[in-house]
């Protein structure tokens, strides 16, 4: 009986399926539960599906069939049989652990619906790959994208559109994109001095005072820099949503303007569920710790930290050679992992960078390093200066200074864009307020790109710094976090519980929330609402 449930959950989804093109998940049981009527509609809409009644008798006849009990007598020694029983059940439970994680290593977690991405080339196959009960285990207690109805969707498009449509008049340069995403790299290391490089190539392009993180984790971080979707509520690989069309800077360019794309992250294939993401959102090719070890210039696991990834000098060198190969124009992300806990570095490096107090700073000084020898490397290529570099962080790490420790300052992270081909892009920005889901429609700005898209974020350098947002969601709260000009709004959904003026009240003591601009509240709940509707109904993509 409990099989048949789970067999029988998959057949049901054999005649819904082609009306969703997804696996049932917990939130559609949740959306008919309030149906008092719910088992006479079932009845009825599932006449036409009578064929699949006939397969689950079969399926409960071919169960109990093939499930016996042992007759008396059959058994000679009850200790051997509960001995053997116990160690076949302990032998069981290590191997469904292992299942459910995706392997028996350290490096992976456990597998989610967006894992299945990895094995596809549309979201819809997905389906093939998933099964239902399993879908609908793992978004159990997942809080689903909600809907809101704060205001007409008139007044919500007038507010903030996430269709960016392009002027007649922009003309197309076909450019490099290359995206490093630096592994906890928080604002706090560039002010302590821990990152000299990229602080010096902030200042051969463009840097921004106050830049921020969509999360707090990895897996927030690939959606909001490279599909432009903010982690809000729930982190977006992790919920029923990731099964949406999906697109991003990899997917438009290499769609619609033939790029060559690839995503490098020297972890095992599959970690984090980057793999699956980067295949859906566009991605033509994935390099992970598997190709760096086919490489016979390199020396395989000889590299490997230990405990996630090769090391970031190494794999960036690597990630250079891989672009060396591609036709121009592509787009390319990396993703690095070595300043992560547990904070070691290659020896080789102990004495060019002292233990500090801090065992992150150390590795963020590695980390920089590698970014400087991997820059001393793509220089010398000829596709070096008709390329934009977005370098950035997926989120903060660990914090000291008062300032990166309060509900702002723990999203604080650099976002700095470099391109050698353009020295107008030189500037030390202190007015706009940005964050990662500006990073896709800033580059399609600068690129000229002519067709339209879904995202949630901005052009920074064609949004006046005044209409310049940035918003981010607390999970422990639960509260959204606005910022516009000078404001800093904290919303539960339902009302502003707190604001400051973060750019001189840094430290978030005094709550002015009486004095908040009620435009920048209702921006928001715009937002919001707009977000909610397009990841419920699958609108994340131009079609």
């Amino acid at each position: 009986m409990v099989n048949f449930i789970g067999l029988a959950a998959n057949l049901c989804d054999c005649a819904y399926f082609p009306f969703t093109g997804r696996r049932t998940t917990w939130n559609v049981l949740q959306e008919f539960g309030g149906e008092g009527n719910i088992f006479s509609i079932i009845a009825r809409e599932s006449l036409p599906y009578w064929y699949l009644y006939i397969v689950a008798i079969l399926i409960v006849w071919v169960l109990w069939k093939g499930y016996r009990t042992p007759k008396e007598g059959e058994i000679k020694s009850k200790t051997a049989y509960y001995i053997r029983q116990t160690v076949v059940l302990a032998v069981a439970v290590g191997l469904s652990v292992a299942g459910i994680r995706g392997g028996f290593t350290s490096d992976v977690r456990p597998i989610t619906m967006s894992n299945a991405n990895e094995c596809v080339e549309k979201s819809i196959d997905a389906g093939i790959v998933l099964n239902t009960p399993f879908s609908i285990m793992r978004t159990i207690g997942k809080k689903t994208f909600v809907e809101r109805d704060y205001m007409s969707e008139q007044e919500a498009l007038a507010l903030f559109s996430p269709l960016h449509v392009p002027a007649d008049s922009v003309k197309f340069k076909p450019m490099n994109v290359v995206v490093l995403i630096m592994e906890g790299f928080g604002r706090q290391y560039m002010a302590r001095g821990y990152m000299p490089f990229i602080e010096s190539l902030g200042k051969k392009g463009v840097m921004f005072e106050y830049s921020y993180a969509s999360g707090r984790k990895s897996i927030d971080a690939m959606p909001s820099v490279l599909s432009s979707i903010p982690s809000f509520v729930e982190p977006f690989i992790l919920t029923p949503a990731s099964m949406n069309d999906l697109s991003g800077i990899a997917g438009e360019l290499s769609r619609n303007k033939g790029y060559q794309s690839a995503f490098f992250h020297g972890a095992v294939n599959g970690s984090m569920g980057f793999m699956g993401y980067a295949n859906v959102s566009g991605y033509q090719k994935y390099y992970g710790r598997t190709e760096y070890n086919q490489d016979p210039n390199y020396n395989g696991d000889d590299d490997f930290d230990g405990t996630w990834a090769i090391w970031d000098e190494e794999f960036l060198q690597y990630y250079c050679d891989r672009m060396n190969e591609m036709k121009e124009p592509f787009v390319t992300s990396v993703f690095t992992a070595s300043s992560h806990a547990p904070f070691v570095i290659p020896e080789k490096y102990h004495e060019k960078f002292p233990a500090t107090e801090v065992k992150m700073f150390r590795c963020v000084q590695y980390s920089d390093y590698a970014v400087r020898r991997f820059f001393e490397k793509a220089e010398k290529q000829k596709w070096f200066k008709n390329t934009i570099f977005v370098i950035t962080a997926d989120h903060t790490n660990v914090s000291v200074d008062p300032e990166y420790l309060t509900d702002l300052g723990l999203y604080k992270i650099p976002i700095v864009i470099y391109a050698p081909g353009m020295p107008e892009l030189n500037n030390y920005d202190t007015e706009r307020v940005v964050c990662q889901a500006d990073v896709m429609p800033t580059v399609l700005g600068l690129l000229g790109y002519d067709k339209p898209f879904v995202s949630f974020g901005q052009d920074i350098f064609n949004t006046a710094p005044k209409d310049k947002f940035a918003v981010n969601y607390l999970p422990g709260n639960d509260y959204y976090q606005y910022l516009q000009g000078d404001w800093m709004l904290q919303f539960d959904g339902e009302k502003v519980v707190h604001a400051y003026e973060f750019k001189k009240d840094t430290l978030q003591k005094h709550d002015v929330k009486e004095r908040c601009p009620k435009e920048y509240e209702q921006r928001l709940k715009s937002i919001i609402q707009q977000y909610m509707y397009r990841m419920n109904h699958n609108q994340l993509i131009v079609k």
